[in-house]
């Protein structure tokens, strides 16, 4: 066989891949959309989607789950643990990717090895430590636990970049006068925007679709993100699909529309990430 059919043949393969996998996360979408468009009583298979437009279920989700009020917390929430995860991140791993010790080894296997503990494993003295500090339904108290268990990831990522940054720069900077402050900020971190869109990506979707956390943290009514909202609709007894679905429908818009804006951007940066 030829390296040209070959060739044509791995194509057709990583072709149909893609494809399969394209699918795996559109079939999910496109269910969600039938039902959110169905009428409660309509018992039609969810794989058909609805000749009529139904938007009551989106009425409910409006009125009754207060889901424009879980968008609102969800919004605050996220981008401000998002904004703390990146700054203390990088400017966490930048003496630990530059002064390479024992002791900052030893520090960053504990970072890691964080990362390994299931969060839910420590729900029960985690809750407790918050109610008696008074952080539960609170937005510092949420923030603080999501940028916690956030912060060992990002760390690992701006440590394994900052170490592909050549340590030439920190010593031109220092011989122009500059301290460990001011070449951070004015030298490294200009050069970190594409792991920061790694990290922006990965960790704000974490806090966006949290639901552990918030479940037990976040108990007042008014206090609810858009997780909570949508498992409103879900009780012991019965169940709204149609409204839950309108809902969830309505909670991941913001993302996609954030991702269709910013999606050159994305990409270059998880690209020049990879290649760094």
């Amino acid at each position: 066989m030829s390296s040209s059919k070959r060739k044509q043949r791995g194509n057709i393969k990583r072709s149909i891949l893609a494809i399969l996998i394209s699918l795996v996360h559109i079939i999910p979408l496109y269910i969600l959309v039938g039902v959110a468009f169905k009428k409660p009583d309509d018992l039609t298979s969810r794989w058909i989607l609805p000749k009529y437009l139904y938007l009551d279920n989106f009425k409910v989700a409006i009125e009754q789950g207060n889901i424009l009020r879980g968008l609102t917390n969800s919004s605050i929430i996220t981008f401000t643990a998002i904004v703390l995860i990146t700054v203390v991140g990088a400017m966490a791993a930048y003496p630990l990717a530059r002064n390479a010790t024992k002791t900052n080894m030893k520090i960053k296997a504990f970072i890691v090895g964080i990362m390994m503990v299931p969060p839910l494993s420590i729900v029960v003295p985690l809750y407790s430590m918050m109610a008696d500090v008074q952080g539960t339904s609170t937005y510092w108290g949420i923030i603080t636990i999501l940028v916690t268990f956030q912060l060992p990831m990002s760390v690992f990522l701006y440590y394994n970049f900052i170490r592909s940054i050549p340590v030439d720069l920190d010593e031109a900077a220092a011989i122009d006068g500059c301290g460990p402050l001011r070449t951070f900020f004015q030298i490294i971190l200009p050069q970190l925007k594409p792991v920061t869109a790694s990290v922006v990506i990965l960790t704000g979707v974490s806090c966006w679709n949290d639901y552990q956390f918030s479940l037990y943290m976040l108990q007042k009514a008014e206090m609810q993100t858009v997780t909570q909202t949508i498992s409103s609709f879900f009780a012991q007894n019965s169940s709204n699909l149609n409204a839950a679905a309108a809902t969830a429908l309505l909670g991941i818009l913001p993302i996609l529309v954030l991702f269709m804006f910013l999606q050159k951007y994305f990409i270059k940066g998880m690209i020049d990430s990879a290649i760094k």
